[in-house]
């Protein structure tokens, strides 16, 4: 009731009407609307009068509501974050246009009334101009560019050569395992540079002093000690105007800068160059035993040289030193996973044999002197292309393998989840050296299995049980530590096929076979795509009521099915195609198995030889039809589509007139299920793809089949000595 009065109060209290008067383009204009006795939890709109849809910006108990917003105000308004605290209510609105002119008003709603706050008429005018200081501007600008103008013929005549600089970054591509690479080779070269005392600075990224020459020589004390060693710049370079700078190939992509200062430090050129390091690139599939990341050098190595593969995150991978391999320096997930050749440092081939990938990324092999000197690097760009298994759909199981020789901690837990399509799923868990069904999603309880004794073993394969169309996406395992760090993953994909039956004229078998013992109390059902029931099995018998009606009298199962696991299906006179899914329950209705079959309904075939009295296209079915069913034939390609028969309709006059007096269909044929149709004197200009339709009183198609009419031409036999023409049968 208080807030009831309060409501009432601030409707009286601060009704109003401002002006506001902005020019268009500024940074925004405020429309004023404050009131200090709005309770909390109301909301406040503005709108905008003549607009559709009205709403500039909406505020609620909980932030902005912005969904019925007009787009002319999208991402251009705001109010104060704390507006129900503070009862500022004032809007925002940023880089307001011509159009914008208008009533603004703010209205406030609680118990389900509308009252104004406030209405601002807001003038947007034309954007201000400044005549007179542009045209003070413009004659600054002028003076300014003839100044700029004589200045630079001034130096262009004193630095003749200098005014060919080129200010664009020059890019030098380089494959990763090269030794060197020459920077500014094009633009550092000038012809004769006019003083002797100039400081020549190349740096990269961050401001680091990559190479330094001052007064003729190096200065190495002015590099950063991570490049100390790895470059060198051309002798004589002042008499030369050669600047180019040679640099030992590092693995990184980074810009440099070439950078010349006279005495009192003022710079005389500045030039960029960008060296761009392309990796070598490998491709393999997850899952495989292993594969080769190439390393090859000419150059001699001494015995005393540390060889060190890492990842992208830096973890070490393999160690060379003293003559053999570091097991103790590897990161413990590549222990067991990782061997160089023999002879490496005398063959030169430092490759890596990585066993059973499942980490992608870039891999950088680095060679170090015994001081720590980086002698070489080359980084190798190794995709792991998800592993992918198909089964066929009723199959019993499928098996998804990961195999590992890394050794893991007792204590590790192993997840495999369903990643795609989403949601997510978890389709098995190991912790503590047992399965954990409780997180385990429900469409995968007792249908997966891992191998015992796993952690020993390396062996993490899932094998997934009665593998359905529904089980196909992508899958991930992920092995963690007790932290939750995760030690390693693989991904693939399970593709599962349906299986594919083509119809028979008569019937066709939906094929299900399974050797898991059934019980007496289990419900088999059989659906088409369209989710009609097709057959139903229930307490040791059929249940035909239970069927859709055309499907009556045409199914047919195995006996004694629960005993030797054949529910297999016949569907007599086959119509219809798609998928057809058979799902076992148990007596609580959780689903124990499910196949599906895809059924390939092919069009039937008649040929008739073009002079003969009639030809039959048949079509005959045991479902039971309503009395009042209506039967049309029509003949469907070529087009147009075309009325060759009806039965049943009250319409007679739809039949096109090149059948009228051709087509015959039996009597009685609701009753006896033949809607066959007889077409008398066949032509070649009959022949096409015809379909007959059967449709209840509502219009809704109860079956349908369609065949292909195949009418051959009567050959001719011209007698040119007679002038006579025979017809050959």
């Amino acid at each position: 009731m208080k807030r009831l009065v309060v409501f009432v109060i601030l409707v009286h209290v601060t009704q109003g009407s401002f002006p506001v008067d902005v020019h268009a383009g500024a940074n925004s204009v405020l429309l004023p609307c404050r009131n200090y006795f709005v309770p909390r939890g109301t909301t406040v709109t503005w709108s905008r009068k003549n607009l559709n849809p009205s709403t500039v910006h909406k505020r609620v108990k909980d932030g902005d509501d912005l969904k019925d917003q007009n787009q002319l105000y999208n991402s251009r308004t705001s109010m104060r974050i704390n507006a129900q605290k503070t009862g500022d209510f004032s809007l925002n609105l940023r880089i307001p246009r011509l159009s914008d002119s208008g009533t603004y008003i703010c209205t406030a709603t609680m118990f389900g009334e509308e009252r104004t706050l406030t209405e601002v008429h807001l003038q947007v005018k034309e954007p201000y101009t400044f005549v007179v200081e542009y045209l003070v501007l413009l004659n600054v600008l002028l003076i300014s560019l003839l100044v700029i103008a004589g200045l630079g013929v001034y130096l262009w005549r004193i630095k003749g050569d200098l005014r060919k600089l080129k200010h664009e970054v020059q890019q030098v591509q380089v494959d990763s395992g090269v030794k060197s690479v020459q920077l500014f080779l094009l633009l550092g070269k000038t012809r004769v540079l006019p003083t002797e005392d100039i400081t020549v600075e190349c740096g990269s990224g961050c401001d680091m002093k990559v190479h330094v020459c001052k007064n003729g020589s190096d200065q190495p004390e002015e590099q950063i000690r991570l490049y100390r060693g790895q470059k060198e710049i051309k002798r004589n370079l002042l008499k030369s105007g050669d600047l180019s700078l040679t640099q030992n190939c590092r693995t990184s992509t980074e810009p440099y800068t070439c950078t010349t200062n006279s005495i009192e430090r003022n710079i005389m050129m500045n030039q960029n160059a960008e060296l761009i390091v392309r990796a070598q690139q490998v491709e393999t599939k997850s899952g495989v035993e292993s594969v080769q990341l190439p390393c090859r050098t000419t150059d001699h190595l001494p015995e005393d040289v540390r060889v060190e593969w890492r990842n992208s995150s830096n973890l070490m991978v393999h160690v060379y030193q003293n003559g053999s391999d570091q097991p103790e320096k590897q990161h413990f997930c590549y222990r067991g996973r990782t061997e160089m050749k023999k002879n490496l440092l005398k063959s030169g081939d430092l490759s890596l044999i990585l066993k059973y990938p499942t980490i992608g990324g870039t891999y950088t092999c680095t060679i170090y002197s015994r001081e720590g000197k980086i002698l070489m690097n080359k980084k190798v760009e190794l995709l792991v292309r998800d592993c992918q298994v198909e089964v066929e759909e009723g199959k019993e199981s499928v098996q998804l393998p990961f195999k590992t020789t890394t050794h893991l901690p007792h204590d590790a837990e192993v997840w495999w989840r369903r990643e795609l399509p989403e949601p997510k799923m978890n389709v098995h868990v190991y912790v503590d050296n047992s399965d954990i069904t409780e997180v385990q999603n429900q469409i995968y309880r007792g249908r997966t299995e891992m191998k015992s004794s796993l952690i020993k073993t390396g062996d993490l394969s899932l094998t997934l049980k009665y593998p359905t169309v529904g089980d196909k996406g992508k899958y991930g395992c992920y092995v963690y530590n007790r932290d939750g760090t995760i030690l390693m993953k693989t991904t693939m994909v399970l593709k599962v096929k349906v299986q594919q039956v083509v119809s028979g004229v008569e019937s066709v078998q939906l094929p299900f076979r399974t050797t898991d013992h059934l019980t007496d109390d289990v419900t088999v059902e059989w659906r088409n795509s369209s989710n009609l029931m097709v057959h139903v099995y229930q307490n040791g018998s059929d249940q035909p009521e239970k069927q859709d009606w055309c499907y009556r009298g045409r199914t047919e199962r195995k006996r004694s099915l629960l005993k030797t696991g054949d529910l297999s299906l016949t569907l007599k006179y086959p119509t219809i195609g798609g998928i057809y899914t058979c799902s076992v329950y148990n007596r609580e209705g959780k689903i124990l198995m499910k196949k599906q079959v895809e059924l390939l309904v092919r069009d039937s075939q008649v040929e008739v030889q073009e002079g003969e009295k009639s030809v039959q296209l048949p079509f005959k079915t045991t479902t039971h039809l309503p009395h009042d069913a209506e039967v049309w034939w029509r003949c469907e390609v070529p087009e147009p589509i075309t009325t060759v028969h009806v039965y049943n309709s009250g319409i007679r006059e739809v039949q096109n007139q090149i059948y009228r007096g051709r087509t015959e269909m039996k009597s009685s044929l609701i009753k006896t299920g033949d809607l066959s149709l007889t077409l008398k004197y066949p032509t070649v200009g009959d022949k096409g793809k015809y379909s007959c339709y059967v449709y209840n009183r509502d219009g809704t198609i109860l079956m349908k089949k369609t065949m292909v009419l195949k009418v051959k031409a009567a050959g001719r036999e011209v007698d040119f000595w007679r002038g006579t023409v025979n017809m050959i049968s």
